[in-house]
């Protein structure tokens, strides 16, 4: 396994060294620091999936929905992953997302919590993305923000079977409680 460098920020080069470790974490990189969290449990994952389907089954023709793990580089230093991700056709590369991605979704943990409501939020708001959804198996909630004039502003926040009628990335409506119910 390679060594990391024992001080500065990580650089893009440093990251790909490290990063295809099978050790079943994963492996994120914000501003040339390494974030490695555990995989996640059914539950996360759940949500993760039920998501992606509904996205999936109402995307338009030139938009593309993944889930993790999948690279978006926004800089030199920073690689994240989110557990959800829309972004145009233009935007797929052909080792990770090379363009501006339109949604990246998180669904919080207990290991990643605090990672995804503030780190991530402000690295994804700094990239520009659109719209940012977090959702909270455990709740079950989602909550929503969007770009406005460069800064991220919550829009929506809603708990159980309350339904979120949302405008970005496309006119969608989601329901945390029908994200989570097959595992509550």
């Amino acid at each position: 396994m390679p060594t990391l460098p024992r001080s500065g920020p990580l650089t893009l080069e440093d990251f790909e060294a490290i990063r295809d470790v099978d050790d079943g974490h994963r492996y994120e990189l914000i501003d040339g620091t390494l974030v490695v969290t555990p995989s996640p449990v059914p539950a996360h994952q759940n949500a993760v999936q039920e998501l992606f389907l509904r996205l999936h089954d109402t995307k338009p023709a030139d938009i593309r929905v993944f889930v993790a793990p999948l690279d978006i580089r926004f800089a030199g230093d920073t690689v994240l992953q989110p557990d959800v991700l829309v972004v145009p056709r233009s935007a797929v590369g052909g080792r990770r997302i090379e363009g501006d991605p339109l949604l990246a979704v998180e669904v919080l943990s207990p290991s990643t919590r605090t990672f995804d409501l503030g780190a991530k939020l402000l690295r994804y708001q700094r990239a520009g993305t659109p719209a940012y959804w977090v959702i909270d198996p455990d709740e079950p909630s989602l909550r929503v923000w969007e770009l406005r004039d460069d800064v991220y502003v919550e829009v929506a926040h809603v708990t159980g079977d309350e339904v979120a009628r949302l405008s970005l990335p496309w006119p969608i409506e989601i329901a945390p409680s029908h994200l989570v119910d097959d595992l509550r």
